[in-house]
């Protein structure tokens, strides 16, 4: 190292006559000890750091040595009052151990000038503690934001869109970094297109308060729009949302293998189609599901594949708590005569539990076999789960 320091001094000083007289010794005795002191301060600063982020902030020695890449200090006073700040405001210990890993750096921040009016903030408008800790550990990004420029307009312009401070605490919850995006720039072009091509508002602040990261980082929302429209969905219903969320969710390869899936099952490309149009999840539903589905009702309760695309919501109900306890019930008093036709019908498996046992269940005379049956399927069904 000092040769390299020598040679460039040389080198960028070659014609000054002076330097090319010194003894290269005396610059020896005059760099060297410079550069000694610089890497021991260094050294010691690193050395601390490493410790005081393994013993006080709970991280791995692996983890502190990358930490103290990106932060250094030589003694624990601010670090100590971060700390602190945290703890007071109910972080545990592996929440702030999980935040100081993920951001270093909020360990030099001042505590009462960047760090409490952030959280005061928050508390006043009504986050928890609990949820303000994992909003926070999930986004550090946050307390790097500026409240006076980003944080406080951003909340504000929410809670304006939205007509409702909880509703804005719920949005913040399911995507934290919304709170640090430039909102009154970005969102109102994408509001407002969803708007020109037909959506109502109550449908577009669903959007909104349903799946807040897609309206807001996608960039992809005008051809999914345009998609979607194609495929003949309706603007003014819940499905055209709920289907431009899952377009943009989507990669095209997954889609295509999804569509695909589905042709193999039996499905015309109308059908496919068809489904997604009454039931758009239907295309996020796992290829194990659709199978375990379609094998279920074509070949244990005799109906046509056709029949299954105008219920794509069965593929949404689980198998052990809800189709097989309930299809028993079902076959039973089919084969009973108790049922004039078969049911080719999900309404039986989307009712909630007691609807249904009132319909199908309680007021026959053989209700309480009925109800056995029932249970018995249930209860299978817990046992299956706990093998797994």
């Amino acid at each position: 190292m000092f040769n390299f320091v020598c040679r460039t001094l040389l080198r960028n000083h070659g014609r000054d006559t002076y330097l090319l007289s010194l003894n290269l010794n005396k610059i020896q005795d005059f760099v060297c000890p410079v550069f000694v002191k610089y890497i021991a301060t260094k050294s010691k600063e690193q050395s601390f750091t490493v410790s005081y982020l393994i013993n006080s902030c709970g991280l791995s020695p692996e983890s502190a040595l990358r930490a103290s890449k990106k932060v250094q200090f030589e003694t624990s006073k601010r670090p100590d009052l971060v700390l602190t700040r945290f703890k007071n405001n109910g972080f545990s210990e592996t929440q702030i151990s999980h935040l100081i890993r993920k951001c270093p750096q909020l360990l030099l921040y001042n505590p009462e000038k960047t760090l409490l009016p952030k959280l005061e903030f928050f508390h006043s408008k009504g986050f928890s503690n609990p949820d303000l800790a994992k909003i926070v550990c999930w986004r550090p990004r946050i307390l790097e934001s500026s409240l006076k420029n980003r944080i406080i307009p951003s909340f504000t312009y929410l809670s304006n869109l939205l007509q409702s401070t909880e509703k804005t605490i719920t949005v913040v919850k399911r995507f934290p970094s919304i709170i640090c995006h430039d909102l009154q720039n970005c969102l109102p072009p994408r509001v407002n297109y969803l708007l020109d091509k037909g959506v109502p508002e109550p449908k577009v602040l669903m959007f909104l308060y349903n799946w807040p990261e897609v309206l807001v980082s996608y960039s992809r929302l005008k051809e999914a729009v345009d998609l979607v429209k194609k495929m003949g969905i309706n603007p003014l219903r819940s499905q055209f949302v709920i289907a431009i969320y899952i377009m943009l969710l989507m990669q095209k390869s997954e889609w295509d293998k999804k569509f695909d899936f589905y042709k193999m099952c039996g499905w015309s490309e109308e059908q496919i189609l068809t489904a997604y149009r009454k039931y758009p999840w239907c295309m996020m539903t796992s290829e194990n599901k659709i199978m375990a589905v379609m094998d279920f009702f074509v070949n244990k309760m005799g109906w046509e594949t056709s029949a299954i695309t105008e219920q794509p919501v069965l593929f949404s109900l689980s198998m052990e708590k809800r189709i097989i306890p309930r299809a028993s019930v079902l076959q039973y008093l089919l084969t009973k005569g108790l049922l004039k036709n078969k049911l080719l019908s999900a309404t039986p498996f989307k009712l909630c539990e007691k609807p249904f046992l009132q319909k199908f269940v309680n007021c026959y005379d053989e209700a309480p076999r009925l109800m056995k049956l029932y249970n018995e399927q249930l209860n299978l069904s817990k046992k299956r789960n706990l093998l797994q």
